[in-house]
């Protein structure tokens, strides 16, 4: 097949796929939101259809608009989709697959699931693919797949007819496996790029040539909307833990955060840290508790200061955390991909404005020739330390019409030289390095309304260059440098393993993702550190367990790749450290409530000293004095510097309120006494009487008017419960 064919029907480019491929489809698409759906749709269609025809889909976390489970989610929910999702398009092979209607001539795996979503869905448990990130490509190679589909982002606004095409959301994955397939041209895979109108175009790695495609589509069909979760509450519990998280930042360091509330915690934190430091220090200060000073164990790890250096991120997921960050000025330390450069930048040799010093910092360092050669001058052009009209010409630099001399000496020549062709400020550098990106609505707008410039300034590249240090260890050490790879998990035992993506019964939550890497980066790199972000505690049916248990069947991260663990409760150092003393530090952030239990089953199985006591200070660790301690900086709304949702949310005031309404009916609805409690109190305060609420309430649940028993049933209990 000549590159690129491009179709304007979707199905053509079906046919020609097909006619290419045969009869045995084995197809890769991205996971998130770089998936073609329209296409993809269409594909599963024609092969749910042909049973002469079999097909695999290879992928991770695939979407679908949220539905209640009620009828009175149902109602809430239907124009909060219509207004967030569009005209979004779910995935066929998701509906059927969750209402176990998957055909028998097609196959679904994935890497990573949508978080608790196929729990109880043994076909998608079974066809589960436990796979790190960075070997996602391989593994995919493993299956033979011989079709990639992807949605891509074409920019239209340069001056010629030529348009430009960027692998947008997920160059992570598709990168990487393109360069196998290329690699292997025996195979015969085929590549499509879907346009979608709406993808934000990112360049850098994320740009591609036309002929990276075998086949183009570009059918009014494959445009839009994106699927855009919203933010996520952020209650005490996790901002607490977030702000501890926060203080182990250290200026002028990397960072990587992951998606949820979690990560939107830690991001808001780091801007109240950055915008009113002094209310942030009181926050940790309440937190810690003015008798509980910091431990000199965690002392040496905490930073208080703003962020005169700024902070580089490197992450998997471009967060929107992140965009809130560089919006901040706090994400905006640049590297380079340059080690002799990058590293005299961190040796505070080069700055990012240029003097003749950087040139002889450059010939010092054995980067650059005295005189200069053309291949220098290539080089100092790409990073703006000459300027870009400079040329390279027998020898000499040509600029304007005039000739200066090359020789880097500090004589009359070279002054001159300087003075016309030397830049002003490095170029080239990027803020952040992203695989993949997944947000809110707010966010991919602002992708597409960012500046080329500062949009520069962000790579999306493929994942393993993120993710791994393998092939590129002396650039990445030199860029992810102070890094801190923060990570959340479900649960750590007390011996310091992590249960970040699934269950002692074999079920996958999740997925391992990029987290072991990260952790193992942590530990690879020489002033790196790994943090991990647990809840201390959680409820389930009215009974409270603890995430910091003794043991569990099932393990993420292993006990000898323990480093930094952070609850509500503070900061567990756990690097080096010996069994006995990781007991004793996690005991500490624990949720007092179990600790004696842990304390009590390490005693007994000889891991703990049996007359070993847990600190009287310690024994205060309980949601009340955590509620208590950041109370003064926590309100509903956005003025206070601990708000429900710090980066913004698509849901309305009034939906909040009905958010809250319907949560307290969930609850009384698992406690058949209390629900009929309700009913009856209900019944004698009259509060079907429509003057007790607001009527906005009413229309927005389409509850005016309730005709029926039912209706009129569940209009009361929603009432009741506003």
């Amino acid at each position: 097949m000549t590159r690129p064919r491009t179709f304007s029907s979707i199905e053509a480019a079906i046919d020609a796929l097909i006619i290419h491929v045969g009869d045995r489809i084995v197809l890769a698409i991205p996971l998130g939101i770089g998936k073609p759906n329209p296409f993809v749709n269409a594909l599963y269609q024609r092969v749910k259809a042909s049973p002469t025809l079999t097909m695999k889909i290879l992928t991770a976390l695939s979407f679908e608009k949220p539905r209640g489970h009620s009828d009175l989610e149902q109602r809430f929910l239907g124009p909060f989709v219509e207004r967030v999702f569009g005209d979004y398009p779910d995935l066929d092979y998701v509906t059927d697959l969750r209402h176990g209607r998957l055909p028998p001539n097609i196959e679904v795996f994935e890497f990573f699931m949508k978080t608790g979503d196929y729990l109880d869905n043994p076909v998608a448990q079974q066809d589960y693919i436990y796979s790190n990130y960075s070997h996602v490509a391989r593994d995919m190679v493993v299956h033979g797949v011989n079709a990639l589909a992807q949605a891509i982002a074409m920019d239209e606004s340069g001056p010629g007819p030529e348009r430009r095409y960027s692998l947008s959301s997920n160059p992570d994955v598709t990168i990487d496996l393109l360069a196998l397939y290329r690699s292997r041209p025996e195979q015969g895979a085929i590549a499509v790029g879907v346009i979608n109108r709406r993808m934000p175009f990112m360049p850098n790695d994320a740009e591609v040539a036309a002929d990276m495609f075998d086949i183009i589509v570009d059918d009014p069909a494959s445009t839009h909307e994106l699927f855009a979760p919203p933010n996520m509450k952020v209650d005490l519990q996790d901002y607490a833990i977030a702000l501890w998280a926060s203080s182990m930042v250290r200026d002028g360091g990397t960072l990587q955060i992951g998606i949820g509330s979690l990560g939107d915690g830690v991001a808001q934190a780091l801007i109240v840290r950055e915008r009113q430091n002094a209310e942030y220090r009181r926050i940790i200060a309440a937190l810690a508790g003015a008798d509980q000073p910091m431990p000199p164990a965690i002392c040496h790890l905490c930073h208080f200061d703003t962020f005169d250096e700024g902070l580089y991120g490197c992450s998997e997921m471009f967060v929107n955390g992140f965009l809130w960050l560089i919006e901040a000025g706090i994400v905006r330390r640049e590297v380079y991909p340059d080690i002799a450069l990058q590293r005299l930048i961190n040796q505070g040799n080069i700055a990012a404005g240029i003097t003749p010093a950087t040139l002889s910092a450059l010939h010092a360092a054995g980067r650059i020739s005295d005189p200069m050669t053309a291949d220098d001058v290539a080089f100092l052009r790409r990073f703006g330390i000459l300027r870009s009209d400079v040329e390279w010409r027998a020898g000499m630099l040509a600029k304007s019409g005039r000739l200066y001399g090359a020789a880097l000496n500090a004589g009359d020549t070279f002054n001159a030289m300087c003075a016309v062709c030397l830049g002003t400020t490095l170029t080239g550098g990027v803020f952040l390095h992203g695989g993949f990106f997944l947000g809110p609505r707010r966010f991919y707008q602002a992708l597409r309304d960012m500046p080329p410039d500062r949009k520069a300034r962000i790579n999306m590249s493929r994942i393993r260059y993120i993710n791994e240090l393998l092939g590129h260890e002396e650039i990445a050490g030199l860029q992810r440098s102070h890094a801190r790879f923060i990570n959340t998990t479900m649960m750590v035992t007390l011996l310091g393993a992590a249960v970040s993506d699934g269950l002692d019964s074999g079920q996958i939550v999740s997925g391992v993702g990029g987290q072991y890497d990260f952790v193992a980066m942590g530990h690879a790199l020489p002033d790196a550190r790994s943090i991990l972000l647990v809840r201390a505690w959680r409820a389930k049916n009215d009974e409270v367990h603890s995430n910091i248990v003794w043991n569990y069947a099932h393990t993420t991260i292993p006990r000898h790749l323990r480093d930094i663990v952070i609850s509500e409760y503070g900061i567990a150092d756990l690097r080096g450290q010996s069994d006995e003393e990781v007991i004793k530090r996690l005991l500490a952030i624990a949720d007092s409530r179990f600790q004696d239990e842990l304390a009590a089953i390490a005693k007994a199985n000889g891991k703990l000293n049996a007359g070993y006591e847990i600190p009287d200070a310690q024994r205060r660790n309980l949601p009340e004095r955590v509620e208590l301690a950041l109370r003064p900086w926590h309100n509903a709304g956005n003025d206070g510097l601990l708000p429900d949702f710090p980066l913004g949310t698509d849901f309305t005031d009034d939906e909040l309120v009905i958010i809250r309404a319907l949560a307290r009916l969930k609850r009384s609805s698992e406690h058949p006494l209390e629900l009929v409690k309700m009913l009856i109190d209900s019944a004698m305060a009259q509060v079907f009487d429509q003057k007790d609420v607001p009527d906005r309430y009413l229309d927005r649940m389409g509850l005016q008017e309730a005709h029926g028993l039912k209706n009129k049933l569940m209009r009361t209990l929603f009432v009741g419960n506003i």
